[in-house]
């Protein structure tokens, strides 16, 4: 018996030691489980621990469940093998320009998203973030898609926003993009939507197809009106000091996986998802407004480049991008 028992010892404890991984990335988002980004992150935590044999694991967590955006950037500044899904607005905070990717029509598709990565002004901005401010971008290729207006009265030219109140998240390049196309803001978290939509606190909220499902919107909002006035583009973060950290072939592992999964994210989200959702919305009774001025929406939002003083970046990069007016 002592044999048998002494023998497992050996059998056992090579296995064990063999399944702990080297490297753990704790990876925070704010979305629910159900949303396709998550499915994304998933892919690529399986293809980065199958391709350096189990010795980088990424930990997924969906809903915030490690805490608040703005908190996990701020651990992650400190060094800590954090990684959050996030986006320029927020960078926007450290390094100004960069917010101008999320402002009113920057970029408006694909192609021209995947474009930014080669412009000089960009990979300034991911150096300066990377070694002054300790955040390292792995990845900016994962689009959640367009973001539209949902509220209880048809949209089709900015004067028809005057006097809503729409939600917004709290970084300035949101902000001032919902009030030059015409609205109020008001700044609530997700899960506070509801709630405030149902007492009428709001009139609307600005979001992709793929998170009204989730937040039942559909059942206190009547319209979905296709402004499409900011492609979201997120953008994944983690510690330059903890990447750099990671032997060179796992960094280069990790953001190879990283941006795959995010184009293939992003074209699933956009060449089927959204239709999934908008064609399950239409069934739901919800009134789809196509019919939008959007010449007159591109020229309302201008004004928030300029009240950000940010107007001569977005015509910069636009010329580098080769987009017309």
């Amino acid at each position: 018996m002592f044999i048998g028992i002494f023998v497992s010892i050996i059998f056992f404890v090579p296995v064990t030691l063999a399944q702990q991984p080297k490297y753990v990335l704790k990876f925070n988002h704010v979305l629910g489980p159900q949303e396709p980004h998550h499915a994304g992150f998933q892919k690529w935590t399986k293809n980065g621990f199958d391709r350096t044999k189990g010795e980088l694991k990424i930990e997924v967590f969906h809903s915030a469940q490690l805490g608040v955006e703005e908190d996990i950037i701020e651990q992650i500044r400190q060094g800590a093998n954090f990684g959050q899904n996030t986006d320029s607005a927020r960078m926007g905070n450290y390094v100004p320009g960069i917010a101008v990717m999320n402002g009113p029509y920057f970029a408006e598709t694909l192609e021209e998203v995947q474009k930014l990565k080669t412009l000089p002004t960009v990979k300034a901005w991911l150096d300066e973030l990377a070694n002054k401010f300790g955040i390292k971008i792995l990845s900016f290729s994962w689009v959640q898609g367009y973001r539209h207006f949902f509220t209880n009265k048809p949209i089709k030219n900015p004067e028809d926003l005057k006097g809503l109140k729409i939600r917004t998240p709290p970084a300035p390049i949101w902000q001032e993009s919902i009030r030059a196309l015409g609205a109020t803001t008001v700044v609530l978290a997700f899960g506070e939507m509801y709630p405030v939509l149902q007492q009428e606190v709001a009139d609307g909220v600005e979001l992709v197809y793929a998170s009204i499902p989730a937040g039942k919107f559909c059942e206190v909002l009547k319209y979905s009106n296709e402004t499409r006035h900011i492609m979201l583009i997120n953008f994944e973060a983690v510690s330059t000091k903890w990447f750099n950290g990671l032997p060179p072939e796992y960094q280069k592992i990790l953001v190879e996986e990283c941006e795959k999964a995010g184009i293939e994210t992003s074209k699933l989200i956009l060449e089927k998802i959204e239709k999934e959702v908008k064609a399950d919305l239409k069934n739901r009774g919800i009134v789809i407004v196509e019919d939008v001025n959007l010449a007159a929406f591109r020229k309302a939002g201008e004004k928030a480049y300029e009240v950000l003083k940010i107007l001569d970046v977005k015509e910069k990069m636009h010329r580098e991008m080769g987009k017309k007016k």
